[in-house]
């Protein structure tokens, strides 16, 4: 892994999401295995950047909390890396675009968001949102269709790249990867203890954002009068919707806030179940951190989580939007919890990190 990688991405650090934890963990690997992996993203004044991460001049997208403008400029520092690898369609993705197109340098993306499918949760009305996805499916196409490589975290997402947006370029599905290292059983009694949480009921939960293309509101509808404690770490736009639901509702809901990273294992080690409800995810990374743990996932059917949670392995799915089966999946989860548990902790080196940059590695040395 001696190669000069040139990262390009619209999120990083502080934000913590998906995308900023897949970007820092491969740097982290390739790294640690004699490579060089720079980053360039949007400025924050709320991080200060580590040796080989460039920041650009950046303002706050207003359609979506937590994430940043970028310009396409290309910093001096990476114009000669070997390839280039954008994470980002927009912004500071077409700076990497053109700086491959410049240099004459493999050009490597990553599919991690499918953009037209938040359009109704981004614009006010049914005509505007088809608007919005018609146009971001030609952007997709133009965009992804001039790469060397194009990856994707899930066979399901790669389907849809190849047969929805119809981009005409190489697709390989390379997961995101776990750091099964982190991500591990531990002692939860100290977690337990500092959010006073009751383990003599069942505890069902999620962390991540909170965003309303989450469905995390049916989560709160399902638990309506089962005998269990529902609890969310993180934060998000939906968060203050969350909070009034659960005052409407009975059912005994706990909201954490974020987390530190150092928590994460505790918390998905001290759940019975996680709960995942998103049609819209590309991989579900939290649900594998959350299988890494011992903990099986109840999850949509649909998008990425069809393929992310394997049935009876390591958790159920339950059709998005049907509540009463995302109840009988929660009991079925709960009734199988203990061989669940050694299902997904028998996992455990499939969804590893290392597998995937390995993956990695092999697409970098076909475009080379």
């Amino acid at each position: 892994m001696s190669r000069w990688v040139a990262a390009f991405t619209d999120t990083y650090l502080p934000t913590i999401n998906g995308v900023t934890y897949t970007i820092r963990t491969w740097r982290d690997f390739w790294e640690k295995n004699g490579g060089r992996m720079d980053v360039v993203y949007p400025q924050s004044d709320d991080y200060a950047p580590e040796k080989g991460e460039h920041p650009i001049g950046s303002l706050p997208f207003p359609f979506y909390d937590g994430y940043r403008l970028g310009t396409p400029r290309v910093p001096k520092a990476v114009l000669d890396a070997e390839i280039v690898h954008s994470h980002t369609p927009f912004a500071i993705g077409l700076g990497g675009l053109r700086l491959a197109r410049k240099n004459e340098l493999p050009f490597v993306t990553s599919y991690h968001t499918p953009t037209g499918e938040y359009a109704d949760y981004l614009v006010p009305n049914d005509s505007v949102a088809d608007y919005v996805e018609r146009a971001a499916g030609a952007y997709e196409r133009w965009f992804f269709g001039r790469s060397d490589a194009v990856l994707t975290p899930s066979e399901a997402t790669r389907e849809h790249i190849v047969e929805t947006v119809g981009v005409d370029a190489p697709v390989h599905v390379v997961p995101n990867g776990i750091d099964v290292e982190r991500f591990h059983p531990v002692e939860t009694a100290a977690f337990v203890r500092k959010y006073d949480l009751d383990v003599d009921r069942p505890l069902v939960g999620y962390t991540g954002r909170h965003g309303f293309e989450k469905r995390l509101s049916e989560i709160i509808t399902a638990a309506d009068g089962m005998d269990l404690t529902v609890v969310f770490g993180g934060d998000g736009p939906a968060r203050e919707s969350l909070e009034k639901q659960a005052r409407d509702y009975d059912v005994d809901v706990r909201f954490l806030g974020f987390l530190d990273r150092d928590e994460m294992a505790a918390f998905y080690s001290a759940l019975d179940v996680f709960a995942f409800p998103s049609p819209v995810e590309t991989q579900g990374l939290v649900a594998l951190e959350a299988n890494a743990c011992g903990t099986p996932v109840v999850g949509a059917n649909a998008g990425a989580l069809s393929n992310t949670i394997v049935d009876g392995e390591t958790g159920y799915h339950f059709e998005s939007g049907d509540i009463e089966d995302v109840r009988a999946s929660i009991r079925r989860t709960l009734a199988e919890r203990e061989r669940l548990r050694e299902s997904c902790l028998a996992r455990r080196d499939e969804i590893s990190v290392e597998r995937a940059v390995e993956k990695l590695e092999r697409v970098y040395d076909r475009v080379c």
